[in-house]
């Protein structure tokens, strides 16, 4: 449930509700179109799968690009070089070339990376799960000039390496393994061995499971510029509290799962961020305000040189925000500018420096809005670079040649996404980028140079096409990933076209929603609502972009005759400013689970064709304690709900999540506890299906039986599901996918669903 980095484009939909992507010649060929979804079709088959375009990378020159493409022998992938302008194509590396001594076949390339001069080309494959993502596997280079090929770590056991990445120059590369730091020279092969007290509970170069959860710290080491120094994270976990995971079904006898987690009000890891030569020596400590297991170093990069590194210093109830320079020499620090909310403090995911060095991009909340400013090396007061009442999305990059920011924003309407240009002064109005008349969710990846970008847009019904686009104007040049067969797929289907709409809730209070008609829509009938939910801090439902699977069964649902909706109540990350983002402080799931409330009532009151006796909801995660709070707060509104994966009681979550929006526990006694489902467990009436996965190292299984303890209590009848082993996307094994949405739909229909009535 980790507080997605707002620079990059926020989804709110569970892990399992997405479309996996195939290449376009792997699709069936297309039968005759069917207007009537199944859930085989949706769940179990490729019909609705996304034709893929990469991973592309922009190669340093700005100008071209490198990507993925099958080889024509069938034999491996080939990396392809692309000029943007014309469209040349040149095979850069065959497959043939990526065939290790004594293979029969190429790497799998599941990820790469160049260095800086385009010489030297790295490879991940044999990837395995590190709790939420694939980090642990082998790592091979491959010099263009020689065609050497060469696995990184060759002493170590295989698939144990992590983030290996070169050194800028090109001639070294570091990676980590099993909590220690190690760089390699690509020449020679030598291997020195950076730190030494990795192990159960000390981490080096890699992040504890909350600030990865939280702050997304995964790859935790920095090459300097120089390619002299390596700067890095630790993590001494020994003071945090261990939380077990039971496997029941690994083999004869069940076996245990234990990790470092700390929920609220529990000891943190202590952090430090050091520096280390890379050719080895002793590591140079910055030196951070405050006890290092009560605050936060959410991001570290070096400083636009080799002689600093810049810092992002949090204290525990993340409300100061202290950007520190420390002298990679020495440790000593200084801070250059402090961020301060009376909530909380979002965290900026990128450095750009800017006039050589002598200023730093910053995004922040300080006057309202979501604005880019830019802040003084030395410490002088910040800049205001986008004046104006509306929010910053994104910074997706500087043009610092031409003045401009391009940033990602909609001024006009918070469930849309659109490129901008600003100028780099804070003159002018934002200057839209593309075609008058656009609508969607509209996302770019632009060049080093800013002169190109790849540009996908998409609506919720709609599925995405990318495409290369000419900046400033952005111009489409070619068309790279036109989802063709997959869009002819879903307009063959019988549906109407998602709805969207704002609804008074009270107090001159508007929110955000989308509605799903039945395809036979009748306004004389009366039909039943479905509500998706979300409602924290981490997501927003009401959004303009390509809705994937989740989008198809919710259409199936409507052709079985539900109108679906969702609503972004107060506190979800939608750009209608600071107010609107920040007034569920110390109140999750007080106010969200009322604004949702009224947003059904206003619904029904705007909708005669809603059946006010057939009101369901449902939702994954916050979703799902949304749900549990809809339920158990407004019984007499809500009639049925699905809740997955949820966090009952928010003292069972974790340090970061938790603290930010509610505060410590002992200082916030009272919201913890009104804020939490099980408090009103006791009011149920509806009813209600629970779902979870016993291996959830996220949302703990803890939470669940706590939760049907609770239910048990008060003699409340209800359903549930445990998956066994799943995570908190409950997507793991065979036929997990169909069989939990075969439940989701047989549960609704026999306690929502029973067709239109006449009115």
């Amino acid at each position: 449930m980790r507080k997605h980095p707002r620079t990059l484009i926020r989804l709110a939909l569970a892990a399992a509700l997405c479309v996996p992507f195939v290449s376009a010649q792997d699709k069936p060929a297309p039968a005759k179109p069917d207007p009537d979804l199944t859930l085989e079709r949706i769940f179990a088959g490729r019909e609705f799968a996304a034709e893929r375009f990469g991973p592309a990378r922009w190669m340093s020159d700005g100008a071209s690009y490198t990507t993925l493409e099958a080889s024509p022998d069938g034999r491996g992938r080939d990396l392809v070089l692309y000029d943007a302008a014309s469209g040349a194509r040149r095979v850069l590396v065959p497959a043939a070339r990526l065939v290790p001594a004594g293979a029969d076949k190429p790497l799998d390339i599941e990820n790469y990376a160049w260095s800086p001069d385009g010489k030297v080309l790295i490879v991940f494959t044999d990837s395995k799960r590190v709790w939420r993502q694939n980090t642990r596997g082998d790592f091979w280079t491959y010099e263009l000039a020689t065609g050497r090929l060469g696995r990184l770590g060759r002493d170590f056991e295989p698939a144990t390496l992590m983030f290996a990445k070169l050194s800028p120059d090109g001639r070294k590369a570091a990676y980590v393994v099993k909590n220690d730091l190690y760089a390699e020279d690509l020449a020679s092969g030598r291997v020195t061995r950076l730190t030494f007290d990795g192990g159960p509970e000390v981490i080096n170069g890699t992040s504890d499971w909350v600030n990865e959860e939280e702050f997304g710290i995964r790859d935790g080491f920095r090459w300097s510029p120089d390619s002299a120094a390596i700067a890095f994270w630790r993590f001494d976990t020994s003071r945090v509290p261990v939380f077990t995971m039971i496997d029941n079904t690994g083999g004869l006898y069940p076996s245990t799962v234990s990790f470092k987690h700390p929920k609220p009000g529990q000891p943190n890891s202590a952090v430090r961020a050091g520096v280390v030569p890379a050719a080895g020596g002793p590591v140079v400590w910055m030196k951070t305000p405050g006890d290092p297991s009560e605050t936060y170093i959410a991001r570290l990069e070096w400083a636009g040189s080799s002689r600093e590194v810049v810092l992002q210093h949090l204290n525990r109830l993340q409300n100061t925000l202290t950007v520190l320079l420390g002298e990679a020499a020495t440790g000593e620090t200084r801070a250059v500018f402090t961020d301060t909310d009376a909530t909380w403090v979002e965290v900026m995911d990128d450095f750009v420096w800017l006039e050589g060095g002598q200023r730093l991009l910053w995004l922040s909340e300080r006057d309202g809005w979501n604005h880019a400013y830019s802040v003084g090396r030395d410490g002088s007061a910040p800049r205001l670079l986008t004046p104006g009442d509306y929010d910053i999305v994104s910074i997706d990059a500087v043009d610092e040649r031409g003045g401009r920011l391009y940033v990602t924003a909609s001024p006009a309407d918070p469930t849309k996404r659109f490129l901008y240009r600003v100028r780099l002064d804070g003159r002018g109005q934002p200057e839209p980028v593309g075609p008058a008349g656009r609508t969607g969710v509209h996302r770019y990846d632009i060049s080093p140079s800013a002169r190109w970008a790849f540009h996908t847009f998409s609506r919720l019904d709609e599925p995405p096409v990318t495409e290369i686009v000419r900046l400033p104007g952005g111009e489409a040049v070619r068309t790279l990933a036109a989802n063709t067969a997959l869009r002819a797929a879903v307009d063959a289907l019988a549906r109407r076209r998602a709805e969207f709409f704002r609804l008074p809730v009270g107090g001159g209070l508007e929110v955000d929603g989308w509605r799903l008609l039945p395809p036979d829509f009748d306004p004389a009938k009366k039909y039943p609502l479905l509500v998706y939910v979300y409602g924290e801090p981490a997501g927003q439902t009401v959004q303009d972009g390509w809705g994937g699977s989740g989008y198809l069964w919710h259409l199936l649902l409507a052709q079985k005759g539900a109108i679906v909706a969702s609503f972004d109540n107060r506190g979800t990350p939608a750009p209608r400013g600071r107010a609107w983002r920040k007034s569920i402080y110390r109140q999750i799931g007080i106010l969200a689970s009322a604004d949702q409330a009224a947003a059904v009532r206003a619904a029904l009151a705007a909708w005669p064709y809603a059946d006010p006796e057939r009101v369901g909801v449902w939702g994954w995660s916050g979703g799902g304690s949304m749900t549990l709070n809809a339920l158990f707060r407004y019984p007499d509104l809500y009639k049925a709900g699905i809740s997955v994966a949820s966090v009952p009681d928010q003292r069972l979550y974790d340090t970061i999540y938790q603290e930010r929006y509610m505060g410590l526990p002992a200082e916030n006694a009272e919201g913890y506890a009104n804020g939490s489902p099980i408090t009103f467990a006791k009011d149920l009436r509806g009813k209600l299906l629970v779902v979870h996965g016993t291996g959830d190292d996220n949302v703990h299984y803890q939470g669940f039986e706590k939760l049907v303890d609770e239910l048990v209590a008060h003699n409340k009848a209800f359903s549930m599901m445990a998956y066994p082993n799943r995570s908190h996307g409950i997507y793991e094994g065979r036929g997990t996918t169909l069989h939990l949405y075969t439940m989701f739909t047989r549960f609704l229909e026999e306690n929502l669903l029973a067709g239109p009535k006449s009115r």
